[in-house]
This record gives C-alpha cells, structure tokens and sequence, in this order.
C-alpha cells in the first residue's frame, strides 16, 4: 500500500510543477473513500479561491460519494468560480487516474463554463 501512495504522490508533483510554469489558476481534485474534494487554487499556490467538496451543506444528506454526487461537486465548484471569475483552470487530479469520480467532476465542471 506504502508503494501505492508513493507512485501517485510522485505523478501529482511531477504534473503540479508542469502547472505551475503555465502561470495559471489550477482545479485541484482529491478523493478518500467516503469524499471527494475540489479546489480552484490562484496561480502562485498561496490561495484557495474557490471549492466544493460533498460535506457541503446542500450536499452532506445525500450519503456516501459516488459518480452522480461527484459530478454535483464539479457543478458547484464551476458556479462558485465563474462567481469570482475564474473560467480558465489547469486540471489537478492529484495523481489519480482519470475516471469514474474524477471524470465525472471534470466533466461537470466543463459542461458548466470552466476550460481546461
């Protein structure tokens, strides 16, 4: 399990350094196996600007995360940053493969305005 952890934190900072030479805002994903986590970052890393996560409030009473309560999450982490006018993001899965919930939040989150 150690080695797991090791090769996915490897891939996230490899991609997080490749982001930060493109100067822009990024959508930081992270999941456990109850929650799914988003984050719109500023550009320098130093700020969380916008986020949505399922222990939101509108969110909390529909259970445990899965594919559908994931793309919710891409929703409303979409509406709050085009909120402060953020639209343009890198892609920050944080290592995990793109599939399932992480898709299904990307997908969400293009569908409501956000390019990435």
């Amino acid at each position: 399990m150690h080695l797991k952890k090791t090769k996915r934190t490897r891939r996230a900072l490899k991609s997080r350094m490749r982001m930060r030479k493109q100067g822009i805002e990024r959508l930081s994903v992270t999941r456990s196996g109850r929650h799914i986590y988003a984050q719109v970052i500023s550009a320098d890393g130093a700020k969380v600007l916008a986020q949505a996560s399922t222990l939101d409030e509108t969110l909390r009473s529909e259970g445990a995360c899965n594919i559908e309560l994931a793309s919710k999450v891409g929703e409303l982490v979409a509406d709050r940053a085009k909120n402060i006018g953020v639209m343009k993001v890198a892609f920050d899965r944080s290592g995990f493969k793109y599939h399932g919930k992480i898709k299904a939040l990307a997908e969400a989150a293009r569908a409501n305005g956000m390019e990435f």
